[in-house]
Formats: C-alpha cells, sequence, structure tokens
C-alpha cells in the first residue's frame, strides 16, 4: 500500500507540475504536441485539435510536449513555425517554464489550505473538546528515571485509561491526571492502558514521591502531559490561514534547501538530512497511517520542495533552462544547441548522481 500511495503521491506531483507548463504554452499560443500522464511505452491515447493526451504504462510522473523546446530542434523549429517554443518571445518562453513551479506552489496551497479545513492535529483546551475531532491525551515528555520511564513509558503514548486500586482515570484533562496520579496517598501502583503506533499496550508504574522538585512530597509518575485534538479552521478563514502557512514552509525550504547546496559547494553537506525516493516512500507510508490530513501536508511539502528545485539555475531543470532562455534574451540570439545539450546532459548527470548517493544512503539507513 505505501508503494501505491508513494506513486499517486509522484504522479499527483509531476503531473500537476506539468499541467503548469501545459496551460501557459496553450495560453501563449504554443503547439502542444501531447500531454502524457505517466511515461511511454503508450497504454491509451486520443487525439483532440493538434495535442495527444496519452496515458502510459510507466506511472512515475507525466510530461508535456511542446513544439520546438527540445534542445536538440528548438533551432530548426524556430524556422519552421511561428508556434515553436524557440521562435515565441523570451518572455512567453520564460513563464511556459515558470509556471511548472507555480503550479507546485499554488497546488501546496490548495492541499495545506484544505488540511487546515479538515483540521490538524495541536495542542488544544479542555473547553475545545467538542469541536475538535481526533482528541487524545498524549504524552508529552518523560523524565529520565522516574517511575514513567522505568514503567517504559514514551513520548507520544496516548492515554486511554489509568487504574489505581479502586479509582479510575477515563477523561481528557492533563490537570485532572495530575491530581489523579497525586491521590496516590497508599502507594498503589498505576496500570496505565496506552496506544503506541496504533497499538494497545498496558504498562504498570509505582508512582513516588521526590520526583518533582517543585513538588517533593507529592506522589508523580514524572511525565508531562497534553491534550491534542484536530481543531478545523472555517473555511472562509482556511485559504487566507493556508496562504500564509504555505509561505512560512516556502521560506523555511528555502533556507534548508541553501544550506543544502553550499554545503555540497563546500563539502560539507549533511546528507544524512535528506531523503531519496525510498526515504519519501516511507515517509508516505508513515504519514497516511496517521490519516488524511497528514498525507496532505507531506504532500504539500514535497510539492513546495520540487518547486524550489526545479527553480534552481542547474542545467536540465526549469531554472537552468530559464537562465538561458535569459541569456538568450540578453545577447538577442538563440544559444547554440549543441551547447545547451551539453550542458543539459553534465547537470542531469551531476543530478541522477546525486540521487544515487542519496538513495543508497536510504538504503544504509534501513539496513545498516
Amino acid at each position: 500500500m505505501t508503494v501505491v500511495l508513494f506513486i499517486l503521491v509522484l504522479v499527483a506531483l509531476i503531473v500537476v507540475h506539468e499541467f503548469g507548463h501545459f496551460l501557459v504554452a496553450k495560453w501563449s499560443g504554443m503547439k502542444v504536441d501531447e500531454f502524457g500522464i505517466g511515461y511511454p511505452p503508450r497504454a491509451w491515447g486520443f487525439k483532440k485539435g493538434e495535442t495527444e493526451y496519452t496515458l502510459n504504462w510507466l506511472p512515475f510522473g507525466g510530461f508535456v510536449r511542446i513544439y520546438g523546446e527540445d534542445e536538440q530542434d528548438r533551432v530548426e523549429a524556430a524556422h519552421d513555425s511561428a508556434r515553436a517554443f524557440g521562435s515565441r518571445p523570451r518572455i512567453l518562453q520564460a513563464l511556459v517554464l515558470i509556471a511548472g513551479i507555480a503550479m507546485n506552489l499554488i497546488f501546496a496551497w490548495v492541499l495545506l489550505t484544505t488540511t487546515l479545513a479538515l483540521g490538524t492535529p495541536q495542542e488544544i483546551d479542555p473547553s475545545d473538546v467538542a469541536g475538535a475531532t481526533d482528541v487524545a491525551l498524549l504524552i508529552a515528555d518523560v523524565l529520565p528515571g522516574s517511575p514513567a520511564a522505568e514503567a517504559g513509558l514514551k513520548p507520544g503514548d496516548s492515554i486511554t485509561l489509568a487504574t489505581m486500586g479502586s479509582r479510575n482515570y477515563t477523561t481528557l484533562d492533563p490537570q485532572a491526571f495530575t491530581q489523579f496520579i497525586a491521590g496516590d496517598t497508599d502507594n498503589e501502583p498505576l496500570t496505565i492502558h496506552v496506544t503506541r503506533d496504533d497499538k494497545p499496550l498496558v504498562l504498570l508504574a509505582h508512582p513516588r514521591a521526590g520526583i518533582l522538585a517543585s513538588a517533593p512530597a507529592r506522589p508523580a509518575l514524572g511525565v508531562s502531559v497534553a491534550l491534542v485534538g484536530s481543531v478545523p479552521v472555517t473555511w472562509w478563514k482556511a485559504p487566507w490561514e493556508g496562504a500564509k502557512l504555505t509561505w512560512a514552509v516556502t521560506k523555511q525550504t528555502a533556507q534548508g534547501l541553501w544550506h543544502f547546496f553550499y554545503g555540497l559547494a563546500t563539502f560539507t553537506a549533511d546528507l544524512s538530512q535528506v531523503s531519496g525516493p525510498i526515504g519519501i516512500a516511507g515517509a508516505v507510508g508513515t504519514a497516511s497511517r496517521h490519516g488524511i490530513a497528514a498525507l496532505l501536508s507531506l504532500t504539500a511539502v514535497i510539492s513546495i520542495n520540487l518547486a524550489l528545485i526545479n527553480f534552481l539555475p542547474i542545467p536540465a531543470l526549469d531554472g537552468g533552462r530559464l537562465l538561458f532562455v535569459v541569456i538568450e534574451a540578453i545577447i538577442r540570439r538563440p544559444l547554440p544547441a549543441y551547447a545547451t545539450r551539453a550542458v543539459n546532459t553534465v547537470g542531469f548527470g551531476l543530478l541522477i548522481l546525486l540521487m544515487l548517493v542519496v538513495t543508497a544512503h536510504d538504503v544504509f539507513k534501513i539496513f545498516g
């Protein structure tokens, strides 16, 4: 199931990106030869107007073929047709290239807006329980050497029930839980029921005094607890809040990419912080187990990463092709096809090498 979800996420992100190129190419009067989902060989297709719409057997993305865009024939095509990519005004060429990047950012905004409207997990007050979903009392922190640590409790555990002698705790109130533990004046053991990774566990703990410096005489377990629930944002606020969140994530991602590529240039990059396809597939699987909101949020973050990486002035990426268009606008003539082809080949090779290194690191993290 994880592999299927990963493929669906990958296809959605790439098809959205290519659809941006497609829309602006059509709008600008360029001839679009083909818009495909997946990669050849072709499984099915139809032609509408001058464009073929195809569904292909390799389900790992999508593509759009704009007449005269490929470096091998863009110069020749510019002489053959006024509707070729290379013969259109360079401002339109630039807009077509930027459109894919913009579409990924718009897609991220739509996903984050949807996530906010569905409700995202956050710490809430007991008075907000009625308007929240997926409410749980979670262990936020465990004090080392405490009764909680000795019992095997871990941050992220969801408390479902606690019993101590004849007393039961079943409410969703952090303060009430603290008072429940403090009421252990007879040194009775605590049986605590928790959920960890969707699995129920029953643990036995022995609260004792002297754990908390602020209240040394009070029996304590040695945990901090938080009430967490998903609170939906109203539909009229969600788009604005989604835009703010998209901007915040984009800015943070840009800073991260800057530090990473600076590290690559100075040979100080930490590849352990980077995930390839295997790592991303694992993250998608993990997110899906936490609900649709978590999966949509992760997809939005990946979409933002895809947009920013494509904007980098690296050959074989949209940013690199955009750089060629800017250079051509400055020198007022097309760059030699053999030069752009050679530079793109080198750039593509370096990207593949980086992907192989990151993927190998993902494998080592799994089996190492």
